[in-house]
């Protein structure tokens, strides 16, 4: 009976675990819960089908009965968890190295921020190793593994290595960038090969699709592309790998409900009142170079001088979420935040009234950031490059009396979904995102509704628990596995955090 249960399971593997482990001042070790739209999605279902979950548990180094801790933690969930031991080396270099340092900017079309220390590749080979193992030890012939992010990209490979006769599938949360910069890892036969070796390959959006497809057709020419669409084929003389793509969503119902509540509610309107006769305008983003910070910034620089009309009428809150403080490239960009910010600023405060930035260098809690969200009428969602951004989701999500404006980036994974109803820009057309910010500042409330109701819509039908049905029903369909979606599976209503 038992041996039938695993067989029918869900086998997840990431980077971290849905928890996190820490020391407390007398030795002992305290789980906390993690958080994030991935964390709230798929745990219900492997509570409802008996699934593991398998990754770092946040510490590095051997610790003594870690997942003695991690089963006692999670006796009564209905699934499991496998911690994955990395020591400190490990973790700078698979971590911080390959991941942060050559595979995150490479993707991110930043190809010069990319360090491309050979030390950094064959540890994170190791790391995939060792999350392989992990996965052998824990799984079963025929069961189904699924792999996520970038982190963990030879992670099929390595169980094939190790004879493991289970069914994989791997989801990429960045975009997949063009042949030409592909091309510029050292590493790409082996990253490209080893991709292969699932039997499914989930991507953002059929540019990201596309772009792995060219590589594939120009990188391995043994392999034939077969079909179109949101579905391919690649074939080859022993195997067969499917690739499509699948835009990951939000919990729409648990940002509504708790956007709605009373404490939120309050929350708003005290910032609102804090900041009278204006409109805000906010961007929430998590340190990094690809959210185009500086760009918006010296946007909205643009459109203060070029339309004065905006003083004293509407008001930046540029909310920052600190992030790899201890990757020097982070740490200017901090710099360069902060320089523009008191520029801009100095230019334009008047003394005793209008600040045109407020600064918010910290981490929100999450009725802070719902808060923000609920009292901004307009979004100014703007990065260089994304996967999706769900930011621009969870605002328009909390946007309950519908009167606001979503600015987007055409460069955000969340384009091809949210063009009719967001404005889309070109996050390094300066003066072409300040217009756009004039525009919106100038919108009536009829047009602001129309468009935003529209985009709620389309947030609301293609959820988080949409993203995970549609992944798993595209596995069944391929014959992947016979994993069904159990028939009671209900979606949590509460939120797991800021997905930046």
């Amino acid at each position: 009976m038992e041996s039938q249960k695993r067989h029918s399971g869900l086998i997840v593997a990431s980077n971290r675990l849905p928890v996190a482990l820490t020391r407390a001042e007398d030795g002992s070790y305290r789980i906390e819960p993690g958080s994030g739209g991935l964390v709230s999605a798929l745990l219900p279902v492997l509570r409802d089908r008996g699934g593991t979950w398998v990754g770092w548990a946040g510490i590095s180094g051997d610790v003594q009965n870690i997942n003695a801790l991690l089963e006692q933690a999670t006796q009564q969930a209905g699934y499991q968890l496998k911690a994955v031991a990395l020591t400190e080396d490990e973790q700078r270099k698979f971590y911080q190295g390959f991941s942060n340092e050559v595979i995150w900017p490479l993707f991110h079309d930043l190809q010069l921020l990319c360090d491309f220390d050979p030390s950094y590749w064959r540890v994170y080979q190791n790391v995939n190793r060792r999350y392989a193992e992990v996965l052998r030890q824990n799984s079963i012939d025929g069961d189904f593994i699924w792999v996520h992010d970038y982190h963990l990209i030879n992670v099929a490979l390595e169980l094939r290595n190790l004879g493991a006769k289970v069914k994989t599938a791997f989801f990429l949360h960045t975009p997949f960038p063009p042949l030409d910069i592909f091309v510029k890892l050292p590493w790409r036969f082996q990253l490209l090969h080893a991709l292969v070796e699932y039997d499914l390959i989930g991507f953002q959006t059929l540019r990201d699709q596309r772009n792995f497809i060219q590589c594939v057709r120009t990188l391995m020419k043994d392999v034939a592309v077969h079909g179109k669409g949101q579905m391919l084929t690649l074939r080859d003389s022993e195997r067969e790998v499917h690739v499509g793509s699948f835009p990951i969503g939000i919990d729409f119902n648990a940002y509504v409900k708790r956007a709605a509540s009373e404490e939120v509610t309050k929350r708003a309107a005290d910032l609102r009142n804090m900041l009278p006769n204006r409109q805000l305008i906010l961007g929430v983003d998590r340190l990094d170079y690809t959210k185009g910070i500086p760009q918006r910034l010296e946007a909205f620089r643009n459109a203060l001088v070029r339309y004065p009309e905006l003083h004293n009428r509407v008001t930046l809150i540029q909310v920052v979420v600190p992030s790899r403080e201890d990757i020097p490239q982070y740490n200017d960009l901090k710099t360069r935040i902060e320089r523009l910010v008191g520029e801009i600023n100095g230019q334009f405060t008047q003394p005793g009234g209008w600040v045109p930035i407020h600064y918010v260098f910290r981490s929100l809690d999450t009725v802070d950031l719902l808060a923000y969200y609920r009292a901004a009428e307009i979004a100014l969602v703007t990065p260089l490059k994304d996967g999706m951004n769900l930011v621009a989701k969870e605002y328009c999500a909390c946007s309950i009396e519908e009167e606001c404006v979503l600015i987007l980036s055409e460069f955000a994974g969340a384009a091809a979904q949210l063009q009719r109803g967001a404005l889309l820009v070109n996050p390094y057309d300066i003066e072409g995102v300040a217009d756009t910010i004039h525009r919106a500042y100038t919108m009536g409330n009829t047009e602001r509704r129309a468009a935003m109701r529209h985009l709620r819509r389309t947030i609301r039908e293609q959820d988080i628990f949409w993203w995970v049905d549609s992944f798993l029903r595209a596995a069944i369909a391929k014959d992947l596995s016979a994993f069904p979606l159990p028939e009671d599976y209900v979606p949590r209503n509460d939120i797991g955090g800021m997905s930046l």
